[in-house]
């Protein structure tokens, strides 16, 4: 009869030990504030909490602050909203750059290893936050280093100097909105399919805004649409962009493009042999720098019959029809 007693005392003090070691797996929103006002005080804790593979939507709220935080959204989990309170106001950095010794080494940190945020899960959303790389201008650093597909990013704000948002991963599939993107050189580069509508484009000086690593085998790599393309005071001579990888595609359609983009438009990253392979187009562009006359020979200018078929459906039409939700 004993022990019959103490394995019932033993079950249930497990039953309640699991439900409290559980009690944020649910849809409940989290609350994130620098001032202890929420239910955690850094994003990272928040993140530490949520279930692996959660089968439904949950929100990570962040309240107004700066908040200092080398974060990485791991592979394991998906379906999480990050939200901020004002995108101006709440500011997710770090100060990270490619020319820093790892200590205990001989070694410098590389591009790959300055993210303020690294998103490796699947189905994530940044909404109304600004994530910031704010190193010195000392070497590349990366604001945003995404490797997860079906990543939404809507009126965001991405701050940095080279290398500002690094879409890392072949095959994935990242959608901008509203959002504004500053830098200076290849401040949007990598392999990922990514679709920009109405964003703001600032370049810090003269340089290059894209580089592209598009395989040879993925149809389509950067699309830029409705966006605006301003500069800095005095910056004058600003390319579209540059092969990162000879089969880079970037199109511009719908922009307005500032008098800070060069006439010529692309450049070959001195390698002729990549004008050969460079999928580079613009479209229905406007702007003291859209002239296209003057554009080099081996970019393309869409007809209306090709851009037609630019549309979100066929773009992100790659392993699974997926369609970015309507945002409120």
């Amino acid at each position: 009869m004993k022990q019959v007693l103490l394995l019932t005392v033993f079950l249930l003090s497990f039953g309640i030990k699991a439900s409290s070691a559980n009690k944020y797996d649910n849809p409940d929103t989290l609350i994130i504030a620098r001032d202890g006002t929420g239910q955690f005080r850094t994003i990272d804790e928040a993140l530490e909490v949520c279930r692996a593979f959660m089968d439904y939507h949950k929100v990570i709220y962040v309240k107004k602050g700066t908040y200092k935080e080398k974060l990485i959204v791991p592979q394991w989990l998906n379906n999480i909203e990050i939200v901020g309170e004002d995108k101006d106001n709440t500011v997710i950095t770090y100060d990270d750059h490619a020319n820093i010794v790892i200590p205990g080494t001989d070694k410098k940190m590389g591009t790959f290893r300055t993210y303020t945020i690294k998103v490796e899960g699947n189905d994530i959303t940044f909404k109304n936050i600004t994530i910031e790389n704010n190193a010195a201008r000392l070497g590349q650093a990366v604001a945003l280093h995404t490797e997860g597909d079906r990543l939404v990013f809507i009126n965001c704000r991405f701050l940095g100097n080279q290398d500002t948002i690094y879409t890392g991963t072949a095959g994935t599939r990242l959608y901008f909105k509203d959002c504004y993107i500053e830098g200076t050189t290849d401040f949007i580069f990598g392999p990922s399919t990514a679709w920009f509508e109405n964003c703001d484009i600032f370049s810090k000086i003269n340089s290059y805004i894209t580089a592209a690593s598009t395989p040879a085998d993925i149809q389509y790599g950067y699309i830029f649409n409705h966006c605006k393309l301003h500069a800095a005071e005095g910056v004058d001579k600003v390319y579209l962009g540059r092969p990162w990888r000879p089969y880079a595609y970037t199109l511009f359609m719908n922009c307005n493009m500032g008098k800070h983009i060069r006439q010529e438009g692309w450049f070959n990253w001195s390698n002729p042999d990549n004008e050969k392979t460079a999928r580079y187009f613009e479209y229905n562009n406007n702007g003291e720098g859209a002239k296209t006359s003057t554009r080099v020979q081996w970019s393309h200018q869409l007809t209306r019959k090709d851009a037609d078929k630019i549309t979100l459906q066929n773009v992100f039409k790659i392993n699974s029809n997926w369609i970015p939700r309507k945002q409120d």
